[in-house]
């Protein structure tokens, strides 16, 4: 799904949400004032058959009532707000359950607008006060109300299709209960209306939310599609960098700028690996013409002396290694700095006293001073090995023959020092430079690349390399391979440093 339409859909959801949340909650706040308005009118309603003597306030006298199940009794009628036409004396007789009932017309019908009223007796007798059969359900709770004369409460039902609200209360002059009820058809009509105008409402919202998602998502992302085309544009042509322009929104001046950046690292690393190339084709051609020059002369080697041939052959096997060499180092560093290659326990002091050991067979005369503190890095082996090999070795060749090549590792950090000339002054912010080779070094055997991998072996997992030339003469090289456990041991992983003589 495109960020447009997602955008939309949220906006749609989000109201959805909202409708959906408030739309019920205010269904049911004005259903219980309807029916709360229902029950105020129900107890006024009930109010005049609670007074002492009936609505009237006159005592009246005895009538004829008719219990639910149809036999005659003595009572009274008496409709709500006319007039009394009988009454028992409930002071004469006080354990009576005193009947009201008017004279006046004829059954009531169930759910008029004035209320329908039974009157409920402790013995069970229900007499609906305005005439005929009573119609209204009696429950165990409404006997309970007659019985003991307390718990008034509201009820609703449907007799004969019509939809109730009933309230029961207790009689106490007359001992017995009063049954009020009024019809709920004008309340459930309006609830019903209501119910069908929130579901348009809550559809409409959504709908209207989602249009409106929609225009706006156009809107907001239009910034992006401008920005999308400009990288492009950008992109397909980086063989003519160009940047773009941090302007409009705050978010969009952020990310053009962030993307500039982007685009400057990688043309720094498009600019390095030509440079690479260039240096690389550029220190390949002469050993490759010296090689292919000593093998035209060797085609024709029965024409020298022997002495000559043996020297010719050790020529061109040592122009191998160099090339070997050269092409390793630029392999190296080739990798980069990135941190993609295995990586395991290594201990670094085993690595540095092996790669001590090769530097010693090599130059038996020079005396290398060892001062190593137990000490596990995690790094990839290859490149560690190779990089401590070649401070050594930088150590080994600038020392005079019967010099002394001093090497510490104390606190994770390698410090190889020799006696040898040291750095010139104007050389020292470039000996980590690939292929940069001093005035000096060049008469002698090298690429210029072994401190370059050096540092970016160092800064691979963190670490760092520095150069300085010692306050009594010498070099001073400095490496560090990122966070190191001083004073551990990590079995199984010494002597991985062979592979690098």
């Amino acid at each position: 799904m495109s960020l447009h339409r997602r955008i939309a859909a949220a906006a749609a959801i989000a109201v959805a949400a909202v409708c959906l949340l408030f739309g019920p909650a205010a269904y049911l706040l004005t259903r219980a004032r309807l029916m709360d308005e229902v029950r105020l009118e129900l107890v006024r309603l009930a109010a005049p058959f609670l007074q002492p003597h009936g609505p009237s306030g006159r005592a009246a006298a005895p009538a004829a009532g008719r219990t639910q199940g149809g036999t005659p009794q003595t009572g009274g009628q008496l409709s709500p707000g006319g007039p009394v036409t009988a009454d028992r004396d409930i002071d004469q007789n006080p354990s009576s359950c005193a009947i009201r009932m008017s004279a006046e017309g004829g059954e009531q019908a169930l759910g008029g607008p004035s209320g329908y009223f039974e009157s409920v007796c402790p013995d069970g007798r229900v007499i609906a006060l305005s005439g005929g059969q009573p119609k209204l359900p009696v429950s165990p709770r409404t006997l309970r109300v007659a019985r003991t004369l307390r718990g008034a409460y509201f009820y609703t039902t449907e007799v004969n299709d019509t939809h109730l609200q009933v309230y029961v209360t207790p009689d106490v002059y007359d001992r017995k209960a009063i049954q009020v009820a009024v019809p709920l058809t004008s309340t459930d009509s309006a609830l019903h209306a209501l119910l069908v105008t929130y579901a348009l409402l809550v559809a409409g919202g959504v709908l209207l939310a989602g249009l409106i998602g929609a225009v706006i998502a156009r809107s907001a992302l239009a910034p992006i599609r401008r920005f999308t085309s400009q990288t492009e544009q950008v992109t397909s042509a980086l063989e003519h960098p160009r940047r773009l322009e941090e302007s409009g929104a705050m978010e969009i001046r952020r990310l053009a700028a962030s993307f500039n950046q982007t685009l400057a690292a990688l043309e720094r690393s498009v600019e390095a690996q030509r440079h690479l190339i260039a240096d690389a084709s550029h220190e390949l051609r002469t050993p490759i013409a010296a090689l292919r020059s000593n093998i035209q002369i060797f085609l024709d080697a029965e024409r020298l002396p022997a002495e000559e041939q043996a020297g010719l052959r050790d020529a061109i096997v040592a122009e191998l290694d160099d090339l070997t060499q050269l092409v390793a180092d630029v392999l190296e560093l080739a990798r980069g700095t990135a941190r993609n290659e295995h990586v395991e326990e290594l201990e670094l002091d085993a690595i540095v006293r092996e790669a001590t050991e090769r530097a010693r067979r090599r130059s038996p005369g020079i005396d290398f001073q060892l001062e190593l503190t137990p000490t596990v890095i995690e790094n990839a082996s290859e490149r560690v090995g190779r990089a401590v090999a070649n401070v050594i070795d930088n150590a080994r060749k600038w020392s005079p023959e019967d010099g002394t090549v001093q090497i510490t590792l104390r606190d994770g950090v390698l410090t190889v020092r020799d006696h040898g000339p040291g750095f010139r002054e104007e050389d020292l912010a470039h000996v980590f430079e690939r292929f940069y080779r001093s005035a000096d070094a060049r008469r002698m055997p090298g690429s210029g690349l072994g401190l370059a991998i050096v540092k970016q072996a160092a800064e691979a997992h963190g670490g760092f390399a520095t150069v300085e030339n010692a306050p009594d003469g010498g070099a001073l090289v400095r490496v560090c391979f990122g966070t190191a456990r001083v004073g551990e041991r990590a079995p199984g992983v010494a002597g991985q440093a062979d592979a690098y003589a």
